[in-house]
């Protein structure tokens, strides 16, 4: 049961927590492209006669970039959640959980868009 104070504490928590999971998928994120550009370096090197594996990177790159899309867009989503259930005294006049969402989802479009570009 929540706790029927306004603390905008609370508030602001929830706010630190979602900013903790969109840095975290960012960074998965940018985990995935450096893994599928190395599986470019290897082929690069493949060319000049080096011998190197399979081209597995792309792919794993990928995953590793669709697992980012799925952080972010939990943690928006649980976001939202928790900020539906706070009476609106708890939060601060100058939140605004709108523009926070909106960059979390335009994140996870990105994050689509550059998966669906690494497998190419």
């Amino acid at each position: 049961m929540l706790n029927t104070d306004a603390d905008p504490r609370i508030y602001f928590a929830a706010e630190r927590t979602f900013l903790a999971w969109l840095r975290t998928g960012i960074t998965v994120m940018a985990l995935g492209f450096v893994v599928a550009r190395f599986g470019l370096f290897l082929r690069l090197l493949q060319v000049h006669g080096e011998a190197v594996g399979h081209g597995l990177s792309p792919y794993l790159g990928a995953g590793l970039v669709g697992v980012g899309v799925v952080t972010t867009g939990a943690g928006a989503i649980q976001y939202r959640r928790f900020c539906a259930t706070l009476p609106p005294d708890a939060k601060p006049s100058s939140a605004s959980p709108g523009f926070l969402l909106g960059i979390s989802w335009a994140l996870v479009l990105i994050g689509v868009v550059l998966g669906l570009v690494l497998m190419l």
